[in-house]
């Protein structure tokens, strides 16, 4: 009998966590980035109305801002939270691992499937956390994310290039997985946010912040001065009139129902 393959180790699970709970001690500034996530928000608040879906039960897994968990209390659902990087008295859970916790009416997956080596596997557990009819909306980082930064890193690098920024999923490849995990009425689709930064330091800061960094296992060599400089000249030239940059955050949601 053939063994199922082992997925590759492209993300290293102890730069995972070290990146998600950098962010979240960058939201406790005030003036924090948390627009990727209240988009996720938003977008799942706004899919659960128009679906009239009335879910008893939910567990809610990335949303460091609490507000979709505060947003679904209101309107009397029971819900749970967790995260990768939990601490204190937050649910701890282990993507691709079983999910102690079952039995929910709805779940929603915001910003964390993008790093995990078994994306097929988190998602088949995501579906077996669910109730029999239950709802699963998850949205991650998609291809095309951040195509200035990736530009200007390659730029910092100069001859010899390395992979900085780790590889997405795109709406074709997000339903086929959909699939793959036995979830009905698969469905897979994105939206593109776009940010204007008058530096360098702004953009990677938004990014740091919210937990959007590259988490590799095989990490490239430390940018120096020269390559440093080399990114500031690439931000530079990426300037519109009004001396910006736009960047691009390329959202992919997949949804779908246990049968």
């Amino acid at each position: 009998m053939n063994q199922p393959a082992t997925p590759p180790r492209i993300f290293a699970p102890h730069r995972r966590l070290a990146a998600r709970r950098r962010a979240w001690a960058l939201q406790s500034r005030p003036d924090a980035a948390r627009y990727v996530l209240e988009d996720m928000v938003e977008d799942v608040l706004e899919r659960i109305d128009f679906l009239r879906v009335e879910p008893k039960t939910a567990l809610v897994v990335g949303d460091w801002t609490g507000s979709l968990a505060m947003a679904l209390r209101a309107r009397g659902i029971e819900v749970t939270c967790a995260d990768p990087a939990a601490l204190g008295d937050a649910l701890r859970l282990e993507e691709e691992q079983p999910y102690l916790v079952r039995g929910f009416d709805l779940i929603a997956s915001l910003g964390t499937l993008d790093t995990v080596n078994d994306l097929p596997g988190a998602l088949i557990h995501l579906r077996q956390a669910l109730n029999s009819g239950g709802l699963l909306i998850a949205s991650l980082m998609a291809a095309g994310s951040l195509p200035a930064l990736r530009e200007i890193m390659q730029a910092a690098d100069g001859e010899r290039s390395y992979a900085r920024m780790h590889p997405m999923v795109d709406v074709r490849a997000g339903a086929q997985l959909l699939q793959r995990a036995g979830l009905a009425n698969p469905v897979a689709d994105g939206r593109d946010i776009k940010v204007r930064y008058r530096s360098l330091t702004g953009l990677l800061g938004d990014v740091r912040a919210q937990a959007l960094g590259g988490v590799l296992t095989q990490q490239g060599a430390a940018v120096d001065k020269a390559g440093w400089a080399r990114a500031l000249a690439a931000f530079d030239a990426k300037r519109d009139d009004e001396g910006k940059v736009t960047e691009s955050f390329e959202v992919l949601t997949l949804s779908g129902w246990r049968p």
